[in-house]
């Protein structure tokens, strides 16, 4: 490899370590950011040593950062944008004030100067937008309550790494003791400001008139990796022109998808994106596990631990506090809590920017972006321990307590089980004026059910003395629609040892469960999605210009085979292979009878089936 380019062997150490650490990590239920960040650490200076370049790779990766930006921008058409303004400037500004405010006063508490205290804090209040959207991409959180709310504090958050930047070389002129016309090195404030308005009115209108007819003469072009250049060409460009004025490039470029997002290109935009957003997301969090100084950690390992869990605890109370005022559910909190309460990785920028002002030293800078790289490292473990230990506690804290059935029912009908399958037996018995007892223990779908009407009463029917006061001893049927196959398979044994009586009719989730319920004296089972696959398949029939009668005749041959061969194959449903040999079969068998049947057909009319080509 010694002839080998870098940039060559760069990729191969890079896609190498990702592809062996994030399997690993997934397989060991740690999620694939821990699995970068580990290969990041394994390759980096501290580890293997087979990259030292650190900043110039996190420079780059930066960029994934952008594109997820971009991509999030391209779900949120401006009217919904405007319609979040209140949380983002609410919400967001009493988050980042509040855990600003907090971490000085603590830091000028323990003896640090104001201004490191200030800058320090600026640079810890904020939160790492990669990781958090990264985790509520995956969990499927940003459509809900928390999700909204985190996606809305974050997004503040990059609005305010403006002012937080423009305010170090004030804090530095006066560290080193400038006087205050030489503040003018750092530029005129009324040209940057006319500079900024330039730019972001020219995103703006460019969006609006140039970007969409641009993108459909390209798209007429015929040629999707010009298509997909052209994506890529747009963000890089915006990117630059953030980069330009001194702003946010991942504000520039979420700015942009918002622009974009009624655009009829918004789908293949995001299909020609998302492949190049995870690789560069993934490389990001690999140059973060790289750039973590083990040595500044090693030579104050006391320091880090109380700047890492000091700045994490006050923060936790922080944005916890916030969730309770803006009433996320109890389950949601532990999550959006901790995905807030990291660190982020706009910290390193403004502490390096730091450390060039002079506001305080290098060394003092490089303590607080490892205290973050921590942080981001140890985000993803706490959550794996709060999805295993503390949400499964948590799970029904917001539900409805409700007392089990205890007054004895007399209803002939008992359903166990008021999911979407009892219900519409439910409703059926109700048209009929059939009363039935209903049993379910999801104490939410109780409380919706009855809402409507519906006579549903709390109790798990596995338990023998609940089917007895649900009135089991004098029932005529049982409906077993429970969406469990263990305690559905329970509920049959007890029926059939201490009810013999009752008339048991179930549903069965797969074949495996209809043989099982078969197994167990239960006739009147039915697959869950049998019949209603059937209907579909007559309405593909229909729908290739198959007579209607014709295409009920064929869909009902095909049920009655298929319950035929069902029944033959009962006996040997757990001999693998006679089951293999007789589904074979009997397959042979009804492709074989519906051949010479379509022939006839064809005979008798003198044309082809519907549906097929002249080819054919």
């Amino acid at each position: 490899m010694e002839h080998a380019p870098a940039w060559l062997v760069n990729s191969l150490i890079y896609l190498s370590a990702a592809v062996i650490a994030v399997p690993l990590s997934k397989a060991l239920g740690l999620g694939s950011i821990i699995g970068y960040l580990a290969a990041g650490i394994a390759i980096g200076p501290w580890g293997l040593k087979l990259v030292t370049d650190v900043e110039t790779i996190l420079h780059f990766a930066e960029f994934g950062v952008v594109l997820m930006l971009f991509l999030v921008g391209l779900e949120l058409e401006p009217k919904r944008l405007w319609n979040l303004r209140r949380p983002i400037f609410g919400w967001g500004s009493a988050q980042v004030l509040a855990c600003t405010a907090l971490l000085t006063a603590a830091g000028m508490a323990f003896g640090v100067g104001w201004k490191i205290s200030l800058v320090a804090a600026l640079g810890l209040a904020l939160s790492s937008t990669a990781i958090a959207l990264q985790v509520m991409g995956e969990r499927n959180l940003l459509p809900t309550q928390s999700g909204q709310a985190g996606f809305s504090i974050l997004l503040f958050q990059d609005v305010a790494a403006i002012p937080i930047l423009a305010l170090l070389p004030l804090l530095g002129v006066a560290a080193v003791g400038l006087e205050p016309n030489q503040v003018s090195a750092h530029g005129n404030t009324a040209q940057a400001a006319i500079k900024i308005i330039a730019v972001m009115a020219a995103i703006v209108l460019g969006g609006r008139l140039a970007v969409r007819p641009l993108l459909r003469w390209i798209a007429k072009s015929d040629t999707p990796e010009i298509f997909t250049a052209a994506a890529l060409l747009l963000v890089v460009a915006i990117a630059a022109l953030m980069q330009y004025i001194g702003l946010s490039m991942a504000l520039g470029a979420f700015l942009a998808g918002v622009l974009l997002a009624e655009s009829e290109y918004r789908r293949e935009l995001e299909t020609d994106i998302e492949p190049f957003k995870g690789l560069l997301l993934g490389l990001f969090f690999i140059a973060v596990g790289m750039s973590i100084d083990f040595g500044v950690l090693l030579k104050s390992p006391g320091v880090v631990a109380a700047v890492v869990l000091g700045f994490l605890l006050i923060k936790a109370m922080v944005i916890y506090g916030l969730a309770r005022l803006m009433k996320l559910p109890f389950q949601e909190r532990p999550v959006f809590t901790l995905l807030l309460a990291q660190g982020g990785e706009f910290a390193f920028v403004v502490f390096q920017a730091a450390a060039g002002a002079k506001v305080f030293p290098a060394e003092t800078a490089s303590l607080l972006i490892g205290a973050v790289a921590v942080s981001m490292l140890l985000s993803p473990l706490v959550l794996v321990t709060i999805d295993k230990l503390l949400l499964p506690r948590w799970a029904n804290c917001d539900a409805p307590q409700l007392e089990e059935i205890k007054e004895e029912q007399h209803a002939p009908i008992i359903i166990a089980g008021f999911g979407r399958y009892g219900q519409i037996i439910a409703r059926l018995l109700l048209a009929e004026g059939i009363p039935a007892t209903v049993l379910d223990h999801d104490a939410d779908m109780i409380e919706a059910a009855r809402n409507f009407g519906y006579r549903v009463f709390y109790g798990d029917a596995s338990r023998l003395d609940l089917l007895r006061t649900a009135g089991a001893d004098e029932a005529r049927v049982l409906v077993l629609a429970v969406d469990d196959v263990d305690q559905s398979l329970e509920i049959a044994d007890l029926v059939r040892e201490h009810f013999p009586h009752l008339q048991v009719v179930a549903r069965a989730r797969d074949v495996n469960h209809w043989n099982r319920l078969r197994d167990r004296g239960v006739n009147q089972v039915e697959r869950e999605l049998f019949e209603s696959s059937l209907r579909s398949g007559r309405s593909v029939l229909e729908a290739l210009g198959y007579p209607a009668h014709e295409a009920r005749q064929q869909a009902m041959r095909f049920r009655q085979h298929n319950l035929a061969l069902f029944e033959q194959l009962r006996p040997h449903y757990q001999d693998r292979a006679k089951l293999i040999a007789v589904v074979k079969e009997g397959r042979a068998q009804l492709e074989e009878q519906m051949a010479r049947e379509r022939q006839e057909r064809q005979a008798r009319a003198g044309q082809k089936p519907p549906g097929w080509s002249s080819g054919e």
